[in-house]
């Protein structure tokens, strides 16, 4: 007999073994050790307890309600440790591992003249955005581009959280990729403060 705990893991509360409960608390410590310094560190470790309570639902079920150290372990593996990402100064940008995910289409609410639609396409098909809106306005002409565009705005689901931007393009959602993400955010805003200060 062993015993469970409660935890809240984005917003969703699950069942966890004891020796489970430790590896992941060991872990999550480890992730907010190496997140530290960073000022963007609380939405990072968010949206890396948000993805980690998305694999922990793939795995429970009817049959299994209770998130064992197999769980945990198998979550380490995709997610990936700390101490392998290296220091997070030293580490170069754009070392995400591009390509390597699930790609799934979104719409992309970062880079939209109207609803996303064309930019989420263009991130899923690896065009860019200027072309799958030229693609767009010529379907317009030939009388189908507003139709398709609008089944598209109502059927495609708008890319929100981290994750969902990271699969949108293809790459592994990821402690990694996580954090690299949130550190190119942060820095595009910081450019863009800085451009529109100087005009």
């Amino acid at each position: 007999m062993k015993k469970t705990f409660s935890v809240n893991l984005g917003n969703r509360v699950y069942n966890i073994d004891e020796d489970a409960y430790l590896k992941l608390s060991a872990y999550l410590e480890r992730i907010e050790g190496h997140f530290s310094d960073l000022k963007e560190r609380e939405d990072i470790i968010n949206d890396i307890e948000l993805r980690i309570s998305e694999l922990f639902s793939e795995r429970l079920g009817v049959n299994k309600q209770v998130v064992t150290l197999v769980d945990v372990d198998e979550v380490i593996r995709i997610m990936g440790d700390p101490h392998e990402i290296g220091g997070s100064e030293e580490e170069p940008r754009n070392t995400w591992d591009n390509r390597s995910g699930t790609k799934r289409i979104y719409r992309d609410p970062d880079d939209r003249m109207i609803g996303g639609v064309c930019s989420g396409l263009a991130a899923y098909t690896n065009i860019d955005p200027v072309i799958m809106r030229l693609i767009f306005v010529v379907l317009l002409f030939m009388g189908i581009g507003a139709l398709a565009y609008i089944i598209l705005w109502i059927v495609v689901p708008e890319a929100r959280t981290t994750a969902q931007k990271l699969e949108m393009r293809g790459d592994s959602v990821n402690t990694s990729n996580i954090g690299s993400f949130f550190r190119d955010e942060f820095e595009n805003v910081k450019k863009s403060f800085r451009s529109r200060r100087r005009k």
